[in-house]
C-alpha cells in the first residue's frame, strides 16, 4: 500500500472499489460480506432507554455514569468470568476503534517504543502505533518480544479479526508474565468474546485477559476493550469500554477529560440498558450462527478450504490447497456479485487468504450461497 504523509497506510477498504462495481453488475445484485457492520435492528429495550434520555442539555462525565460502570461490573461478572472488578477502573469509549487507535499516544509511547499485535490483525493496531510516533511489531510468538525492554504495549486480540482464533488461558498467561517482566501494558481487544462457534469455546466461553485465571487477582498493567457494536447491534452509537488496572484507567480518564472524548449522555444510558439484557444478545448471536452455517456450506461447495474460524463474525477463507492469492479470490467472488476482503488488509501473514462477513441480512447470505453452489 502507498503511504499518506506522516507515514500512514492508504484506507485498506478504498481500494475495494474496482471489485464492488464488478459485484454490483450481477444481474440479482450486490451481496456485500466485505465489512463485519451490523444489518440488524437495534434492540427495541436500547432504543427506548436512548429516547428516555435524549432530554440531555448539559455535559456527560467522561468516567461514565456510575449505573453504566456497575453494568459492566456485573457484566463481567455474568458474562466473562471476571468478578469483583471496581467501578472506577471501567471507561466508557467512544466505540473501540477509537481507543484502539490513540491508545498509544495516551500512555505516553513514542519514538524508540514497540507496539507488538498479532501477525493477522486488524489494521488499526499498526495504524494507533505509527500515529504515536512508535514501531508495531506483527508478532503471535512471545518469544518474538519477551525481554525487549522497548516493548511498552502489546494488543492481542481475541477472538481474532479475522481469523477467529481464540487464545486460551495459558496462551493469556504467559503474554502478562512476559509483559509484566519488562513493565508493558497488556491490551486485549475482546470485542467478539460473546460469539464461539467450536469447543471448548462455546461451553466453557472465550477466557478474558481479566480472567482470575490469567490474572491471579492482579489486574495491574492490564486493560480489556470491548464493544457493544456487534453483540448489541450498537454500531452507530459508538459504544465500547475499558477496563482493568485501575491506575491505568485513571490515566485515560484525564486524558480524555482534557481531550473531550465523551460518550454522549444518551448513549451511556443505552449502554447501561445492553449490559443488563442477555436475551437479545442471544438471539443476536443465534442469528449469525445459522448464516455461518449457510456461508460455510456455500464457500466450502465453491471449492474454498474455511480454516479455523472458530469463534467472531468472520469465516477466514482461501482456495483449496496450496491456494492463490487472496486478491485473486476476491475476483472470483465479485465475479460472482459476491465482496468480500482480501487477507492482504490483515497483514503479510494472511495474503492468500479472505475475509467472509456474516453480517448480511438472511436474504442475502442465501443468495450469495446460492451462487456459491450454482443452486
Amino acid at each position: 500500500m502507498g503511504l499518506l504523509t506522516g507515514g500512514l497506510p492508504d484506507f485498506p477498504w478504498d481500494t475495494l472499489v474496482p471489485f464492488k462495481e464488478v459485484a454490483r453488475r450481477h444481474p440479482d445484485g450486490l451481496v456485500d460480506l466485505s465489512v463485519g457492520t451490523p444489518v440488524d435492528p437495534t434492540p427495541v429495550l436500547v432504543r427506548e432507554a436512548l429516547a428516555a434520555a435524549a432530554d440531555a442539555p448539559g455535559y456527560p462525565t467522561t468516567h461514565g455514569t456510575p449505573a453504566l460502570r456497575e453494568a459492566v461490573v456485573d457484566w463481567f461478572a455474568r458474562r466473562r468470568g471476571v468478578p469483583g472488578l471496581d467501578p472506577d477502573a471501567v471507561l466508557p469509549t467512544v466505540g473501540s476503534k477509537e481507543l484502539v487507535a490513540w491508545l498509544p499516544s495516551m500512555l505516553g509511547l513514542g519514538a524508540g517504543d514497540v507496539v507488538v499485535h498479532p501477525e493477522c490483525a486488524y489494521p488499526t493496531y499498526d495504524v494507533g502505533a505509527r500515529l504515536a510516533g512508535a514501531e508495531p511489531l506483527p508478532a503471535d510468538d512471545v518469544a518474538a518480544w519477551e525481554g525487549r525492554d522497548d516493548v511498552r504495549l502489546v494488543w492481542l486480540n481475541s477472538p481474532s479479526n479475522p481469523t477467529g482464533a481464540v487464545l486460551g488461558v495459558e496462551d493469556l498467561r504467559r503474554v502478562v508474565r512476559a509483559a509484566r517482566r519488562t513493565g508493558a501494558v497488556v491490551a486485549s481487544d475482546e470485542c467478539y468474546a460473546l460469539l464461539p462457534w467450536a469447543e471448548p469455546w462455546v461451553t466453557g466461553g472465550v477466557p478474558s485477559l481479566l480472567d482470575p485465571r490469567v490474572t491471579d487477582g492482579d489486574t495491574r498493567g492490564l486493560l480489556a476493550v470491548h464493544s457493544l457494536s456487534k453483540q448489541s447491534n450498537l454500531a452507530g452509537y459508538r459504544a465500547a469500554f475499558v477496563a482493568g488496572d485501575g491506575a491505568l484507567v485513571r490515566r485515560l480518564l484525564e486524558l480524555r477529560k482534557h481531550a473531550g472524548m465523551i460518550v454522549p449522555g444518551p448513549v451511556q444510558a443505552a449502554m447501561t440498558a445492553a449490559l443488563a439484557d442477555d436475551a437479545h444478545v442471544d438471539a443476536q448471536r443465534e442469528r449469525y450462527r445459522r448464516r455461518r452455517a449457510v456461508l460455510l456450506g456455500g464457500l466450502e461447495a465453491a471449492g474454498l478450504e474455511v480454516d479455523g474460524s472458530p469463534a467472531g463474525l468472520y469465516l477466514w477463507a482461501r482456495a483449496a490447497g496450496a491456494g492463490q492469492d487472496g486478491w485473486a479470490t476476491v475476483a472470483d467472488l465479485a465475479g460472482l456479485g459476491i465482496l468480500v476482503a482480501p487477507g492482504a488488509f490483515y497483514g503479510p501473514a494472511a495474503a492468500r487468504h479472505v475475509r467472509v462477513a456474516l453480517t448480511a441480512s438472511d436474504d442475502d447470505v442465501a443468495r450469495a450461497a446460492s451462487r456459491l453452489t450454482g443452486a
